[in-house]
């Protein structure tokens, strides 16, 4: 595929801006989860299942207590009671998950016998089967455990190793390279190399390296063009000032396919590739480089790792308290909180800079390109900055 010509907006500003439609199709059109690994079990939690699993065995492998107590034939603790005890001369002790003496069909527990001397006696009958995990209670050989496309938690680990599963087929977590261009300016504090690798790593992506660069073209470019990583997400120098190196050195490198996109905030970012590993370049703003994360590179990800490329947030539905202006022609993500009435309200306006307004938010509400804004008492749905609806990630 020729590359697009590269356009400089630096000193001359963005003549046109790609939709975000156009630039989640990019991502859709060349990000791709790899192909299928097998990996030991310990190794799989939080990456995705590429095939079914099913269940090698009975489970549990034989009838076993269920309790503490003591494993009995139930037929011989008929009658008793705590005003006739009845005397168990076959009773053998077990603990929970012992499997079953011959003979013997029930678990009675302590609370329903008492010692007598050497003998033990039955306060309380027990049923047969009682107390009593049965083979194949849990899981049966051959029936399905969990299916493809889902993203291994911890408990999962435990379910599959009873099942008899040492290797599982997953997919392997992308190798994200992460590059923080140029570094902050007038000495503020580097804020966005923890955000980012933190919310790499919530959609499935390992970072491969964070590394701060300087705004310099030929620098980028080489780090860019370095082979290792499954996807580049770059975060700085990608506006029209003169120090913004980040776009010229990806098309340097590669090609910087789409430059300045139709959102607020992040408006700067762009798509490309280098070395044939798509790239992508965030705003070094710290708010806008959250806003270009979540509504690109974290699609991308997303993706590279087999998960659905939807926002993972969970989303409450609510009305506005007041209207969330906008402006036509760009989707904007709107800072909001919920008031004591449970109704939606603006902590900043797109255009506002810094991550504070964010930390006081309890998620976003996005608003298209063609809205001027929400009237107040309008139906919006928020995405819950604190919760993920893990049913996008096929926990469910």
């Amino acid at each position: 595929m020729t590359a697009p010509p590269f356009r400089d907006v630096r000193g001359r500003g963005f003549s046109r801006r790609s939709t975000l439609d156009a630039a989640w199709a990019w991502i859709d059109g060349r990000v791709a989860a790899p192909s299928a690994r097998p990996l030991p079990l310990a190794e799989c939690c939080g990456l995705v299942l590429a095939e079914a699993v099913a269940a090698l065995g009975d489970w549990p492998a034989a009838d076993r207590a269920a309790t503490d107590g003591y494993a009995v034939a139930a037929a011989d603790t008929l009658g008793a009671g705590s005003y006739n005890p009845v005397p168990l001369t076959g009773a053998v002790a077990v603990v929970a998950g012992d499997p079953l003496p011959p003979g013997c069909d029930a678990v009675i527990p302590y609370e329903s016998a008492q010692a007598a001397g050497p003998f033990v006696e039955a306060v309380d009958a027990v049923a047969p089967g009682g107390g009593v995990e049965r083979r194949g209670a849990w899981m049966a050989a051959g029936s399905p455990l969990l299916p493809a496309g889902r993203r291994l938690r911890p408990a999962d680990l435990g379910l599959l190793a009873a099942a008899g599963h040492r290797i599982l087929p997953v997919l392997p977590a992308p190798r994200v390279r992460l590059l923080l261009a140029g570094g902050p300016k007038a000495g503020a504090p580097e804020q966005l190399g923890d955000m980012l690798a933190a919310l790499v790593r919530r959609d499935g992506g390992v970072v491969e390296a964070v590394a701060a660069l300087p705004a310099d073209m030929d620098a980028l470019a080489e780090t860019f063009a370095q082979p290792g990583a499954d996807l580049i997400l770059s975060a700085g120098r990608t506006g029209t000032g003169p120090d913004d190196a980040a776009p010229p050195a990806l098309a340097k490198a590669g090609s910087l396919d789409l430059h300045g996109i139709a959102m607020r905030p992040g408006g700067s970012a762009g798509l490309g590739s280098a070395a044939g590993v798509p790239a992508l370049l965030l705003p070094g703003e710290p708010m806008a480089a959250l806003a270009a994360y979540e509504l690109l590179a974290g699609r991308a990800v997303r993706r590279a790792a087999g998960l659905p490329a939807a926002l993972p947030h969970a989303t409450i539905q609510a009305v506005t308290a007041r209207k969330l202006v906008s402006e036509i022609g760009c989707l904007d993500l709107h800072r909001v909180r919920l008031d004591d009435d449970g109704k939606v309200e603006p902590v900043a306006s797109p255009g506002w800079p810094g991550l504070a307004a964010a930390a006081r938010a309890d998620g976003f509400v996005l608003i298209g390109a063609d809205s001027e804004g929400v009237p107040d008492g309008a139906p919006v749905t928020m995405y819950d900055f604190t919760m993920y609806d893990f049913t996008m990630y096929r926990f469910a």
